[in-house]
């Protein structure tokens, strides 16, 4: 399970931003201890659930045995906010192998030198990442050719349903494209009076999930032009996007009373969640949903399936969304080279990646852990291992002030589809410009 919404981004953008002027210039590889000598190393990840952390163990333990003269002190709960002050304050104290969930902050992370960069200790390794990674995988790990960090597990984002509701409404399958999403969850709303006894879909932007980022790949769209500017604007892609997400929002009852009924909704990470409750019966998320659902006890059978795409893109249908936990290197590290076997260890040794996936229940991040036979997952779970291998999933862009350009977009967002701005072909203008503007600052 991953807080790596952008929703829940904003402070560790603030964070990172105070980071990348107290980096600026340390990601110079000068590692120089001796990776067979014995040795302490800290390793900072964000996970919490007590069967996430003995995952993280149970993998650190196998590291221990096949590293004897290496020894890992673990340190979980980190957010991006605590691991920025501990990168800024260096010394002992501090990690050496760091780990983040927020893959649309890659593009700071490298750029500003708060991740070390891995080039040499790959090359050492002769490690071909080609053959190890899916490439979009690949892509949002580096940034304008830098790598400063390698993916640890993935998540894809999908569509779940009630299948009992579809049974009753008479549904005998999960949408494939845009315009059936609208039909299919136009039947399955259930008004009553001013709320609703169920919702088909939450399309708001506050919805859990229901993000621009994860919206945007069901249409074919490019961020940023060949020169680094903002394309949402030009690309029609964005605009299309939008404007279906508004008239779907209009459809079901309107900003109002959709925002009305989302405020009785429970913990996005907790057992009340909308989809568990049977508030809500399609609900766009990651591979981790599943587990959770289950976990609740819910009294439906579930189905999976990958995100409804653009009419006009039906060809396309299985893509969807991917991002995932990324892991680096302090720069400030004595110990980089023994820091370097962990991340090498972490995230391409295929048992380490197989087993901590089945233990934490997200989408193994290598070519060779997607086709092992030792991966124990529900059957329905393929239908995510699916979308990470589709060539045409995607993720978002990285830029030099990481996820700052999604945030302007998300708060646009937020404007048109309450209503607030009427011209929507003027408001992407006006947000891209705020989108270069911010970058220009960055650089």
């Amino acid at each position: 399970m991953r807080k790596n919404r952008l929703t829940t981004t904003a402070v560790a953008v603030a964070a990172i931003s105070v980071l990348a002027t107290a980096c600026t210039g340390q990601s110079e590889v000068g590692a120089s201890d001796d990776p067979n000598a014995k040795t302490t190393i800290n390793f900072w990840h964000g996970w919490s659930a007590p069967a996430e952390v003995k995952a993280v163990q149970d993998n650190i333990d196998r590291f221990e045995k096949a590293h004897p003269n290496i020894t890992v002190k673990v340190s979980g709960n980190i957010n991006d906010d605590k691991l920025n002050q501990a990168l800024r304050a260096g010394g002992s104290d501090g990690p050496d192998v760091v780990s983040s969930f927020t893959t649309a902050n890659v593009g700071k992370f490298c750029a500003s030198g708060a991740f070390t960069d891995l080039k040499p200790f790959i090359e050492k390794s002769k490690l071909d990442l080609e053959k190890t990674f899916p490439k979009v995988l690949l892509d949002y790990t580096q940034f304008e050719g830098k790598r400063c960090a390698l993916p640890l597990l993935t998540d894809a984002y999908g569509l779940y349903y009630n299948k009992d509701a579809f049974k009753k409404a008479g549904i005998t399958a999960p949408p494939k494209t845009m315009s059936e999403l609208a039909d299919v969850a136009k039947k399955l709303t259930a008004e009553k009076g001013d709320t609703y006894q169920q919702l088909g879909f939450m399309p708001n932007f506050h919805g859990y999930e229901t993000v621009v980022s994860h919206y945007m790949p069901s249409w074919d769209h490019t961020y940023f032009d060949e020169n680094g500017k903002s394309n949402i604007a030009k690309d029609p892609a964005f605009a299309k996007m939008f404007t279906y997400q508004k008239k779907l929002v209009d459809s079901l009852g309107g900003y109002t009373k959709l925002e009305k009924y989302r405020g009785t909704f429970g913990d996005e990470w907790g057992a009340k969640h909308p989809f568990h409750t049977g508030q809500v019966a399609m609900q766009l998320d990651g591979e981790w949903r599943l587990g959770m659902a289950e976990d609740a006890g819910v009294d439906f059978e579930i189905g999976v399936a990958p995100m409804p795409v653009a009419d006009d893109e039906a060809d396309s249908y299985g893509k969807g969304y991917l991002s995932g936990t990324i892991v680096g290197i302090a720069p400030a590290s004595e110990k980089q080279n023994a820091a370097w076997e962990l991340v090498k260890f972490m995230t391409t040794d295929t048992e380490a990646v197989v087993n901590f996936s089945n233990g934490i229940r997200n989408v193994p991040s290598t070519l060779e852990a997607l086709k092992s036979p030792d991966l124990k997952f529900d059957p329905r779970f393929k239908t995510f291992l699916d979308i990470a291998q589709h060539p045409e999933s995607s993720t978002s862009d990285g830029a030099v002030n990481g996820a700052t350009y999604q945030l302007a977009l998300q708060d646009f967002g937020y404007q048109y589809e309450k209503g607030a701005v009427k011209d929507l072909q003027a408001g992407l203008e006006k947000t891209a410009k705020q989108i270069d503007t911010d970058i220009a600052k960055a650089k």
